[in-house]
């Protein structure tokens, strides 16, 4: 019986020890600062929630839809006219199909509301991630000074509103 206990307790200072080794193998001590912290490179992938891209796959602005639930990429093109809207993952990398016909962009400035309709683009089995419009008033209206926009998109069964920023400083694509 006494080398059960003795057994069992060389087994548990072993798991404890184990569990205060760092991920590079030194020891670390329980309840640092640091505890979670890995080095660039280290093999680790923190999943690091705070970590945020700041353009999309398609060189747009994001715009964070629910809470980093999904996210849209707004993608101006003044040389072909045309502003898309490409609706991706939560890691605003894969896209993300909905069944949406349309997707709608309002627009307020000066007191005034506008509503723009973007129309599915490439729709297969009748869903889509992207969305485009060649209103010249909506490309104006995204470039005004004071401007405030929104997006507002049905994913599945809830509806999603997300702030347009714009940059006016940026270069649209061209």
């Amino acid at each position: 019986m006494r080398q059960l206990k003795t057994l069992a307790s060389i087994m548990l200072a072993i798991v404890l020890g184990v569990g205060l080794i760092g991920c590079n193998g030194s020891p670390k001590a329980s309840g640092g600062a640091d505890e979670h912290e890995h080095s660039e490179g280290d093999g680790h992938d923190r999943g690091d929630e705070h970590a945020h891209p700041t353009e999309g796959p398609h060189h747009g602005a994001l715009i964070e839809l629910g809470n980093e639930e999904y996210h849209a990429e707004l993608v101006h093109n003044d040389e072909a006219g045309t502003v898309t809207i490409y609706l991706l993952d939560g890691h605003a990398e894969a896209p993300v199909n909905t069944s949406s016909p349309e997707i709608t962009i309002n627009v307020t400035m000066d007191g005034q509301g506008n509503q723009f309709k973007l129309p599915a683009v490439d729709a297969t089995a009748g869903k889509s991630s992207e969305f485009a419009s060649s209103d010249p008033a909506l490309a104006k209206a995204l470039d005004a000074e004071g401007a405030k926009a929104q997006l507002v998109v049905t994913i599945g069964e809830k509806q999603y509103r997300g702030s347009v920023a714009h940059d006016h400083e940026h270069d649209h694509d061209h």
